[in-house]
């Protein structure tokens, strides 16, 4: 039995949680609001950052999020209120503008305020594990932020079903004019929708910061990854997102196994190109 390929399928299956969570706040603008997001992976460094900051008060990464979460959230508020609606409905390029803008920004603050030096955040078991069988060894918390990923989405797609501003998110997505129509506030729910997708990148940003060493650029690796996700998954589906990031995960892992970890990122963008040819809407396109 090859126990490393089995290794290689549960870690390609629990990253793959994780970057379903890292896509989702991106699928849930691209669906809802229509907009192509270029700092997410810069608030998703940021959310790392803030963390870091708090981590002197609270000594678990994990425990900032009740902090952090909070703060992501009015963040994207915030941003979407004062500076995206102010674009809506005047094409595509000023909103994109204004997002590679706040790319740019949050990136030279944190170079400012932070450094350029490699940054992480420490938890006691990070370096823990499991043990199924002879030879398979499950790490604790990457098995902690695939479940917490999966939660999420779970959470957040009742959400959306089941809460009044879930439905007229939902339904300001499907047809604004008719939403309006119907007395739901479509500024409200775009801003609540960009808070919701920063809650998530939050999440998923102190689990990325506490398994892997971020910097201050490094928002850019992460919104690659969230593109490919959305792709995969189809633009404002949730659940397909989650089917996306465990595609994505294991064919990283999967593909490194076979030909080592100098061409681990190759066969995920493989699997992104030939998606892009057969089904360019996504496996479920909302």
């Amino acid at each position: 039995m090859d126990y490393l390929l089995i290794q290689s399928i549960l870690q390609g299956l629990m990253t793959g949680g994780l970057y379903a969570a890292i896509g989702l706040g991106m699928s849930l603008i691209f669906g809802i609001v229509r907009l192509t997001n270029l700092a997410h992976g810069d608030f998703l460094i940021l959310a790392c950052y803030i963390s870091l900051i708090f981590m002197p008060v609270f000594n678990n990464p994990i425990v900032t999020l009740v902090v952090v979460v909070p703060i992501m959230f009015f963040i994207g508020f915030g941003t979407q209120r004062s500076l995206l609606n102010r674009v809506i409905g005047r094409g595509d390029e000023p909103p994109l503008l204004i997002t590679f803008g706040i790319s740019v920004i949050i990136q030279n603050l944190l170079l400012y305020f932070f450094t350029a030096n490699a940054a992480k955040l420490h938890h006691p078991l990070i370096l823990s594990s499991f043990k199924i069988g002879e030879n398979v060894f499950i790490p604790i918390m990457w098995l902690i932020s695939c479940i917490v990923g999966v939660a999420i989405i779970i959470l957040l797609g009742l959400y959306m079903k089941w809460t009044y501003m879930g439905r007229a998110i939902r339904a300001t997505s499907d047809d604004t004019e008719a939403a309006q129509l119907m007395g739901v506030n479509i500024k409200a729910a775009f801003g609540i929708a960009m808070g919701i997708a920063m809650m998530t990148a939050a999440v998923s940003g102190i689990f990325v910061g506490m398994m892997t060493p971020f910097y201050t650029s490094s928002g850019s690796n992460y919104l690659i990854i969230a593109f490919a996700v959305v792709v995969i998954g189809g633009i404002g589906s949730i659940y397909g997102t989650l089917a996306a990031g465990l595609i994505f995960g294991l064919a990283l892992t999967v593909g490194s196994h076979f030909t080592g970890p100098t061409f681990q990122q190759l066969f995920g963008y493989i699997i992104l190109l030939i998606m892009l040819v057969i089904r360019p809407q996504g496996l479920f396109k909302r």
